[in-house]
């Protein structure tokens, strides 16, 4: 029977969003000028003001200030009529020391042993859906919202564009899980006072349907043809959007977790990412099932698979592993002997010292993971300049989303015997 599912997507002027990479931002930097850094870092923004609170173990010393308003800036908040601007709002700081008897788990003699920085589950997901193995009404729902914040930039074809903003797709799927129809786009976004009200929101739809949409159908070849005129479009339903950002909404490290990871398709075990250094399995052991998941669709060893991980806090040995494959596996196998095999695999150990190692996730590679999903990305090596402020400044040459590289199909094929 056919059904309707639905993701969604916020912008990076979100102010959870903001939160969010204010948190990775100061993880970046702790981590650039000492990698052995431990951090747990939330960021609140409202009206006017910034405050950040956490734990760190660390020998380096950051101005906390500087780094929040070098990502207010960049995200776009530079106009004091958004209530909420890089150079004049407030900031406090109420980051302290981390707790001697929570690093007791993680800290090992031997550093192989390092335990994880605490209990939980974990989720990896990936379906042979799209090109980068994403459920595709998350993927279109960032895509909108990354061409959205290009146009905003460009500042050419449209000029009214403020950085808060919100997208929403609907997707009608067949009996056999294949999406045949787009059936409802929602796109809110915050913009300037350039009229009366109904010629606003007529000129805003108009545009987003005639120059953003079109930007991104261009990136869904295969797709293409669920681009049509029977869409239903819902662009700034609730009326005008000027109010936006931190000065309409207070905003949380972590309180978008869903667009963060597979837009509600598969599981999530509730634990956030941002703000959070790798010993913390919440953030790393997610990473390193997606990175499982992919290999295992992208090797053809079937079309959709969920996995979970769970740990004991100061455990390095993972309390279980679980696989899910929807029926859609291509071998003789049962889903928990294909979890079996899996854990027998020294190429997805999940010991956290070896995910760590793995994935090179002790380099200050999260800042670009905080807006448009941590999943689904290309990986990259970029070259980042971090300053300190004492005047100093390092560069750190770093491999970006190392969770989605294809470097484990030849293993994956070799164990379950796949041509």
């Amino acid at each position: 029977m056919a059904y309707l599912f639905t993701s969604e997507s916020v912008s990076e002027g979100h102010p959870d969003k903001v939160a969010d990479q204010i948190s990775d931002a100061l993880i970046d930097n702790f981590l650039a000028f000492d990698p052995t850094s431990k951090v747990a870092c939330e960021t609140l923004v409202t009206t006017g003001q910034v405050v950040l609170a956490g734990e760190v173990k660390s020998k380096a010393y950051l101005d906390v200030q500087e780094i929040a308003r070098g990502v207010i800036r960049k995200i776009g908040y530079t106009k004091s009529e958004y209530m909420f601007e890089a150079n004049s709002c407030g900031i406090l700081s109420a980051i302290h020391e981390q707790s001697q008897d929570i690093n007791q788990g993680v800290d090992k003699k031997k550093k192989e042993e390092q335990g994880a920085g605490d209990q939980g589950m974990m989720f990896g997901y990936a379906t042979n859906e799209t090109e980068n193995y994403m459920p595709l009404a998350l993927a279109l729902s960032h895509d909108i919202l990354k061409e959205l914040a290009l146009v905003r930039r460009e500042n050419k074809a449209i000029k009214y564009l403020r950085p808060d903003a919100k997208s929403q797709v609907t997707l009608e799927y067949d009996d056999n899980n294949k999406p045949v129809r787009i059936d409802a786009i929602v796109v809110s976004t915050q913009h300037d006072d350039f009229g009366k009200d109904d010629v606003m929101l007529a000129k805003i739809k108009k545009d987003i349907i005639n120059i953003v949409i079109p930007r991104v159908k261009a990136k869904y070849t295969k797709y293409a043809h669920l681009f049509n005129n029977k869409i239903k479009y819902h662009i700034n339903p609730t009326g005008k959007f000027v109010i936006g950002g931190p000065h309409g909404d207070t905003g949380l490290t972590g309180r978008k977790i869903i667009v963060d990871t597979y837009g509600g398709k598969g599981a999530h075990g509730g634990g956030a990412f941002s703000g959070k250094d790798p010993s913390k399995v919440d953030r790393s052991a997610a990473y390193a099932t997606r990175h499982i998941a992919k290999n295992l669709v992208a090797a053809g060893l079937c079309d959709e698979v969920l996995v979970q991980v769970s740990y004991a806090i100061g455990v390095a040995q993972p309390t279980s592993i679980n696989v899910v494959t929807y029926g859609t596996a291509k071998v003789k196998m049962t889903d928990g002997q294909i979890a079996e095999k899996l854990m027998k695999m020294s190429c997805f150990d999940m010991r956290p010292y070896f995910i760590e190692q793995r994935l090179k996730l002790r380099n200050p590679i999260y800042s670009e993971t905080a807006a448009y999903g941590h999943m689904g990305r290309t990986p990259e090596t970029v070259e980042k300049v971090f300053h300190s402020p004492d005047g100093k400044s390092i560069k750190k040459k770093v491999e970006l989303f190392t969770w989605e590289k294809l470097d484990a199909i030849k293993e994956v094929k070799k164990v379950f015997k796949l041509k």
